[in-house]
């Protein structure tokens, strides 16, 4: 493996092609504001290093990140790359994955809007996220501990899990498809309309108009907050732990919960059940 220490690169395509390297304490920045630092390479191990130039990573395979700064500069970063891992690093600039497969991430900070459209499988663990537009068509998705603040969130994403994370995020989870949420915090409004056999359980669901116009959905043991307006023309099964403001409309299946402030029926094919239990948690 050929090292590279403590150089500083600012020329287009610096590491073009390369192969079997591990870069240590560089810099890419500088006056020739030069791209695609590592654009087409394989097996690359790059370790606590600054970017500061656009499109660094690029139609790059098996390529190790660790402690890095990728600054808002540092645009569109990862693009069409496969078998990545990145650890302890910040992702600063817009657009800074995208098309990728095989991603695992950890104790990240990531601050780009556009982040993680169309990729094929990342985990994620113990990291923050400031995003729009999150994960957008994204597939098999596995989050544990992470906290999100952004809107537009996981949109059209199938086949995902998310587990202990804490979502602050408008319009999250729309048309998603085949997807888990356990033991989480979701607040915001208009939650996960349109989406099919998604299933919230042990969640908190914070906010108004949540989940209308869903197929399949179950919320298992779940608590909601200022909820209004809820379940409009879904298919749902749902146990709640708490009061809801108000349910409009259910499609079909059965909602049972301790209380209701109100319960809307101007629709006359609206067959869903609203069971009250009054037992609240």
């Amino acid at each position: 493996m050929t090292v590279i220490e403590n150089k500083t690169f600012d020329q287009e395509r610096a590491l073009y092609g390369c192969s079997d390297i591990r870069v240590t304490g560089c810099r890419f920045d500088g006056p020739a504001d030069g791209e695609s630092a590592f654009k087409e390479g394989n097996h690359i191990t790059v370790e606590d290093s600054f970017f500061n130039l656009r499109y660094p990573f690029w139609h790059d395979e098996t390529l190790h990140i660790e402690n890095c700064e990728l600054t808002p500069l540092c645009r569109a970063a990862l693009w069409y790359s496969r078998h990545v891992t990145i650890r302890n690093s910040k992702l600063h600039g817009i657009k800074a994955l995208r098309e990728c497969a095989d991603v695992r991430m950890e104790h990240c900070d990531i601050v780009s809007p556009e982040f993680g459209w169309s990729v094929a499988g990342m985990e994620m663990k113990d990291s923050s996220a400031e995003s729009e537009y999150l994960m957008l068509r994204s597939e098999r998705l596995r989050f544990d501990h992470v906290s999100l603040k952004g809107k537009y969130s996981f949109q059209y994403i199938t086949d995902s899990q998310f587990t202990n994370c804490t979502f602050d995020t408008k319009d999250a989870f729309w048309h998603a498809k085949n997807v888990v949420v356990r033991d989480s915090v979701i607040r915001g409004e208009y939650l996960a309309w349109y989406c099919e056999d998604v299933t919230f359980e042990r969640c908190t669901i914070i906010g108004t108009q949540p989940l209308c116009y869903c197929k399949n959905l179950r919320l298992i043991d779940c608590k909601m907050e200022d909820a209004d307006l809820a379940f409009e023309k879904s298919q749902v099964e749902a146990t709640l732990l708490t009061p809801v403001v108000s349910i409009k409309n259910p499609a079909s299946g059965r909602i049972l919960l301790p209380a209701v402030g109100e319960i809307i029926r101007d629709d006359p094919h609206s067959a869903g059940e609203v069971v009250l239990t009054g037992n609240e948690a």
